[in-house]
């Protein structure tokens, strides 16, 4: 993004989960508000991710609506123990991207439709653009630095999780704590809470537990939160732990995509009976 294009204004909009009925009037006011939105793609694999969100984006738009424009998600190099250096190359090329996408829209013809010229540019973060998503530390690179940053609250995934097994997230008084499948594999349990929300985990990291700590430990775990194909498992984690790999496996193959979060509890007070089988949303 060169100095000669228009100052930019730049919206956050948490989506919650994929359900529409996730977004917020806020949400949907803004996105109508904007000049462009950056559609993010995954690749082939994971095309039906990207319908999703055409579909949020039909479902709201009024006309006359803004324009989309597509961009590549580079991916995050995976090899060597040097993690943050992976993420900050990923963020510095996902922030390319933007600008180049924002760049060629305005070739295409694309013009301000505020009388100050400033080009109002909206992203679609599920979830909420506070937790566990670096969206906001890649708005920070944009060069130049947008005029503005706005944020737009969403439901987050833990909330979708909680509310799908109807549970509190913590006990009475109790604190609880967020973290993420790679903190869990190699720090282990947190000291000082019964309580972990476990986010970002694709290898299923609640089997590193030592099967003593496992025993005391109850789970609820939940995919596709709010969508037609939810799942959802819940019970003591010795016990449920390889249903939820199996499932979560078959529904990555089936749709080629997976988001999923679990919340894992030490000796619950009154915990649930486990599922015989995941259930979808009626």
């Amino acid at each position: 993004m060169s100095s000669s294009l228009p100052l930019v204004a730049l919206s956050l909009i948490g989506i919650g989960t994929g359900n529409p009925d996730h977004l917020t009037r806020q949400a949907i006011a803004a996105m109508n508000a904007a000049d462009l939105l950056l559609l993010p793609h995954k690749g082939e694999d994971k095309a039906e991710l990207a319908a999703l969100r055409q579909a949020l984006c039909d479902a709201v738009l009024q006309q006359p609506a803004p324009q989309t424009a597509g961009f590549d998600m580079p991916e995050r190099r995976s090899q060597g123990d040097d993690y943050l250096n992976q993420v900050d190359e990923w963020h510095a090329a996902i922030t390319l991207r933007w600008q180049a996408a924002i760049a060629q829209a305005l070739e295409n013809g694309l013009k301000p439709r505020a009388d100050n010229g400033v080009l109002q540019v909206a992203l679609l973060v599920w979830g909420d653009p506070s937790l566990y998503d670096s969206t906001l530390r890649i708005a920070a690179r944009m060069q130049p630095a947008p005029q503005q940053v706005t944020v737009i609250a969403g439901i987050t995934s833990m909330q979708a999780l909680t509310a799908a097994h109807a549970i509190a997230v913590n006990d009475i008084g109790q604190p609880f704590t967020v973290t993420t499948g790679r903190q869990l594999r190699e720090q282990g349990w947190p000291a000082g809470v019964d309580t972990l929300v476990v986010m970002l985990d694709g290898q299923c990291s609640f089997r590193s537990l030592p099967a003593a700590q496992a025993r005391g430990v109850y789970i609820w775990w939940g995919a596709y939160l709010g969508m037609a194909q939810q799942c959802l498992a819940h019970g003591p984690l010795a016990e449920t732990a390889e249903r939820i790999v199996a499932t979560r496996a078959a529904a990555r193959a089936a749709h080629g995509w997976i988001m999923d979060i679990y919340l894992l509890r030490r000796m619950p007070l009154n915990p649930a009976p486990a599922e015989a089988a995941p259930a979808a949303p009626g």
